[in-house]
């Protein structure tokens, strides 16, 4: 299973492009430019599997540093500064990974 699977590749293009530079990557508008924020929650739980790269049930700050890599190799990795906020964002409970509830939560508000 891969991201195509669920994603349109134009749509995870125009995400990609959206957040070339660093410090420029958006989460909300990353979801909604991906398409991810369309998405049912069984599909995005599917989704979390793909970014849940040591398949551990959770998405920690190490995995989202490569967060754009797993939609296009050769992505950019995100900066410590985007990578911190990112977490921050989706981390509700406070124990410094992102669970696929929260994600789900995240994509869809």
């Amino acid at each position: 299973m891969s991201i195509s699977d669920f994603l349109s590749p134009s749509d995870i293009a125009a995400a990609l492009q959206d957040c070339q530079a660093p410090d420029s990557f958006n989460h909300r508008k990353f979801f909604q430019l991906s398409g991810m924020s369309k998405k049912s929650s069984s599909q995005l739980k599917d989704i979390f599997q793909i970014l849940d790269r040591n398949q551990n049930g959770f998405i920690e700050e190490e995995e989202l540093k490569y967060f754009l890599q797993r939609f296009e190799v050769g992505a950019r990795l995100l900066t410590a500064t985007e990578t911190e906020k990112f977490l921050a964002a989706a981390d509700h409970d406070g124990d410094g990974k992102i669970g696929a509830e929260e994600f789900q939560e995240m994509v869809q508000s």
